[in-house]
């Protein structure tokens, strides 16, 4: 087994390899003076089961690309089989035709990585399941559910205050797998988009006065969307509200939206690496995914059982 890393997340990365105790390859992933990218892997690879590890956030074309390039060298390297291990999968929020004449930008990606030579792809968290269905090669599709539950178990001991919100009704079906691992209660907030990146809250689905709720959601890019549910539910008579959120995107202002916000934290795992910015907010903090997907990585290389660690 063989891990090779991108520039896009290099301290998840070597968190992994870490925990497979296993090095990464030596490579080099750099640019060309008009920004091309280049790889050369300076190591064997021929007949090895090698994972490439490359979330695809922003920048996300570039990353995109490190990605493809990587699978391409590796398949003129005679590597026996290439799973794209992909954290965070961009151009997932594009999963379907929102109107006439747009595309369906996660298809075309799928197929592109596809193509670019990939045997199977390792993602977490997908914003629609069903993108597994847009890929011609095998995809599983890991759950951060089990690692922030932990979290919240060991953050947040007073269960019975606990009521998992899920900000709309499209997440309702991951809010609900959360709150059935902690038995919680759910609740889910009636929202309305205006725009990308603006929504307005129109009711909350639940009886949640005096309890502690827990906003969970895939993706959190804007945070516009958390910081005004968190408003409603603290007006709707919530003792206070945190969110669990699996990919932190936290686009352009989000980080100063989320610090001036009544939202007493915000929980992302390590899917993105953060900038200083995103380090540098008070109410984020940080649970890291290595442990799983490496063990997701273990059993993938020895022909094991994925679907256990989603218990």
């Amino acid at each position: 087994m063989k891990l090779l890393a991108g520039n896009s997340n290099r301290k998840l990365a070597t968190a992994i390899a870490d925990f497979l105790d296993t090095p990464l390859t030596v490579a080099q992933v750099r640019r060309f003076a008009d920004n091309e990218v280049f790889v050369v892997i300076e190591e064997n690879v021929r007949g090895e089961d090698v994972f490439v590890i490359q979330s695809t956030s922003f920048p996300a074309n570039d990353n995109l690309m490190e990605l493809l390039i990587c699978i391409d060298a590796l398949t003129r390297a005679s590597a026996k089989r290439i799973t794209a291990v992909m954290p965070y999968f961009g151009y997932a929020r594009q999963d379907r035709k929102t109107g006439g004449r747009t595309p369906i930008s996660a298809k075309l990606v799928a197929n592109i990585i596809t193509r670019a030579g990939a045997d199977r792809v390792l993602t977490m968290d997908l914003h629609a399941g069903q993108i597994q269905g847009f890929f011609d090669i095998p995809t599983d599709n890991m759950l951060a559910s089990p690692v922030l539950a932990d979290d919240i178990r060991a953050h947040y001991p007073d269960h019975e205050s606990l009521m998992i919100v899920s900000p709309d009704v499209g997440g309702v079906v991951r809010a609900r797998s959360l709150a059935k691992r902690l038995n919680a209660d759910l609740a889910i907030v009636d929202k309305r988009r205006s725009g990308p990146g603006e929504s307005e809250v129109m009711n909350i689905i639940g009886d949640i006065r005096g309890r502690h709720c827990i906003l969970f959601d895939d993706i959190v890019d804007s945070a516009g969307t958390l910081c005004n549910a968190a408003k409603a539910l603290i007006d709707k008579g919530a003792s206070e509200v945190s969110a669990y959120v699996t990919h932190g995107v936290l686009s352009g202002a989000a980080c100063e939206r989320v610090s001036k916000s009544v939202l007493k934290e915000l929980v992302i795992t390590d899917s993105i690496e953060a900038a200083d910015l995103v380090t540098g907010c008070n109410k984020v903090r940080h649970v890291s995914i290595a442990p799983l997907m490496g063990e997701a990585i273990r059993r993938i290389a020895n022909e094991e059982s994925v679907s256990k660690l989603f218990d």
